[in-house]
């Protein structure tokens, strides 16, 4: 009989928190300053605290199901096996809205990006080379390696040095060295506590992916111990530098007021560093952008795939692997297709697309915890109740909160894949009499599509 290989574990705690803040992508934070600088009027590191105190609740919930279910998991597997089987379904739905637009709005930023720096060039110009050149790499199933993204990301984090070193510069020879100390970036008279939130439901956007590292589960050390510690420090870290970066942006530019708010870091970099440094760090965003873009077609690709293989979309047509390249092709042009969205959205109702998936799931892994609880204490076992309970249950509804900041485009748009989600789940359980298929987690999808 032959044995099949399985994962090895040798990752430890340091490992596991660098690769979580290469998921992070830093420079994000630069990518959609000006948005969420709009959107809160001039307060975007209050907005990132909003976001970062969420995210530390529900890092803490996915921490408690990475103890419990030691595996690569996701919301999905979470809440599948803590509630039920076909709010797992659901849950694992609204992820894929997800990973179908999240493509779409990497491109979309950097494309903003280029064409505030090229005006000439229609931004739908920009948005289809990334499509077509991003497609045709997947397709023929070039992969990037992990130290490819520890390379990226120490690049990411030398341009965001020398973003905040040149911004501290500037501050200082303008203001004096007391120009750093400000609570005016936190709360101003053009801000207001509804204006934070709605920034803070467009500021998670660049917390997506905290949550990967379970990817890593199997492969880690004692990861009952080690993985709910990278997720918490992961969080923190990512956190960390995307208050104190907008902080000190938002000193540099005080207000929400730009002439094209996608593209505003740009202008703050050539105002801070003139030409050289705003080439380079036009340079780095797209750079960061098309890295993240591949990676993010590929793993929405797979995940469709994963779901077409076991039956939960049709087979025919999600489940197939090109013979030539092994690559699932037909997913891959889905994903484009959809990217081609971007050419009539802005980035922030974009954005909000993506996180009408990512607040449903953040809220029901925290429920999730909460199930748990219940179930274990019937079983005669005592847990925590400040850690299973309180916890989880002011995540849920930080989030749920979050949840109804979004844009009203991208409510209707997330209730109306939702509902189509419960069709689709009706037809493939017969009218809910049976369990719906077990579908591929997304992080297990991450993993294929990084193999």
């Amino acid at each position: 009989m032959t044995t099949q290989p399985t994962l090895t574990r040798t990752l430890k705690l340091p490992s596991l928190v660098l690769f979580g803040l290469a998921y992070l992508t830093p420079l994000i934070v630069l990518g959609i300053f000006g948005v969420i600088a709009e959107a809160t009027g001039g307060a975007s590191p209050s907005a990132y605290l909003v976001a970062l105190v969420a995210m530390l609740f529900t890092a803490h919930s996915y921490g408690r199901m990475a103890i419990t279910y030691p595996v690569a998991g996701s919301a999905y597997t979470y809440v599948r096996r803590s509630i039920d089987a076909r709010v797992g379904f659901l849950v694992g739905w609204a992820i894929l809205l997800d990973y179908l637009f999240l493509p779409m709005v990497i491109w979309l930023i950097g494309g903003s990006y280029l064409s505030a720096q090229f005006p000439a060039v229609p931004i739908g110009m920009w948005v289809v080379g990334f499509i077509v050149i991003t497609t045709i790499l997947n397709v023929l199933g070039i992969k990037v390696a992990d130290k490819a993204n520890y390379v990226l990301m120490a690049f990411q984090l030398l341009v965001i040095v020398f973003f905040v070193a040149l911004s501290i510069g500037n501050i200082v020879s303008t203001s004096g060295a007391g120009g750093l100390a400000s609570t005016e970036p936190f709360f101003n008279s053009t801000s207001s506590l509804a204006t934070i939130s709605a920034g803070a439901a467009i500021a998670a956007y660049s917390f997506l992916g905290f949550d990967a590292v379970t990817t890593l589960t199997e492969e880690t050390i004692d990861p009952r111990k080690n993985m709910p510690r990278a997720i918490m420090l992961i969080a923190l870290i990512g956190g960390g530098i995307f208050v104190a970066v907008s902080y000190i942006t938002q000193l540099v530019h005080p207000g929400g007021v730009f002439d094209d708010a996608a593209s505003a870091a740009s202008s703050i970099a050539l105002q801070i560093g003139g030409q050289l440094f705003g080439a380079v760090f036009l340079a780095g965003l797209v750079v960061a952008q098309f890295a993240s873009g591949l990676a993010a077609q590929a793993s929405a690709s797979r995940l469709i795939f994963a779901m077409g293989r076991d039956s939960v979309l049709p087979k025919a047509v999600f489940g197939r692997l090109s013979a030539k390249y092994h690559t699932p092709v037909v997913n891959l042009v889905i994903t484009g297709a959809v990217g081609l969205i971007a050419i009539f959205l802005d980035v922030a109702t974009s954005t909000s697309f993506i996180n009408f998936g990512a607040f449903t799931a953040f809220t029901l892994v925290n429920v999730s915890v909460i199930f748990h609880y219940v179930r274990q204490r019937r079983a005669g076992h005592r847990l925590n109740a400040l850690s299973y309970v309180a916890v989880p249950l002011v995540g849920a509804i930080v989030c749920g909160y979050l949840l109804s900041q979004l844009d009203s485009n991208a409510i209707t748009l997330g209730v109306s894949w939702l509902i189509l989600g419960i069709i689709v789940l009706a037809v493939i359980t017969r009218g809910f009499r049976t369990a719906p298929p077990e579908m591929a987690s997304t992080e297990k999808a991450t993993v294929e599509a990084a193999a």
